[in-house]
């Protein structure tokens, strides 16, 4: 039985826009995934310099922290090194005797026989008040415990302006 052309060109025309359609649909499927890409693309980008922003933020914060410390190591050093010149000083007048250190006494209290001066010296600030000089090597150690004390205090200061530093919404 032969097949009538009208038939074969029916399926060649069904073919032909079966074949069509597959290719509008191909050509459409890729512009949606030429255009998913290029948004994809778009959002990386935009992901990629939000990132870098924040590592400059966090960089530049990093930087203004360091400047910060290094500001207050240098306070804090000069500080120490100011106390430790005063308290060298003052260790040098004592043991010059340009500088008698001395304590407060009640006279009320004095020990019997005790050859304490009853009356200020004329350059004293002190009126009518009793004296006992200290003996320079005392004074000496006194001079140290101070000094140990206050190389104690600036450490400690330095320690609470670092820490204030790292944490500064922890001390408003």
């Amino acid at each position: 039985m032969p097949i009538p052309w009208r038939v074969i060109g029916v399926l060649l025309l069904a073919a032909g826009a079966f074949a069509a359609a597959w290719q509008l649909q191909e050509w459409r499927y890729g512009r949606q995934l030429a255009e998913q890409a290029r948004l994809n693309g778009e959002t990386l980008n935009q992901l990629t310099q939000t990132a870098a922003a924040v590592q400059q933020a966090e960089q530049d914060k990093r930087l203004a922290l360091e400047q910060r410390l290094a500001a207050s190591e240098q306070t804090h050093y000069r500080a120490l090194s100011d106390a430790q010149r005063d308290q060298d000083r003052l260790r040098d007048r004592l043991a010059t005797a340009d500088v008698r250190l001395s304590v407060l006494l009640d006279a009320s209290d004095a020990a019997p026989g005790c050859n304490v001066p009853a009356a200020a010296s004329a350059g004293s600030v002190d009126h009518a008040t009793v004296r006992a000089r200290l003996d320079p090597a005392h004074a000496q150690r006194i001079v140290a415990i101070t000094d140990t004390g206050d190389r104690g205090l600036i450490a400690l200061q330095a320690c609470q302006a670092y820490v204030r530093a790292l944490a500064p919404e922890h001390f408003e």
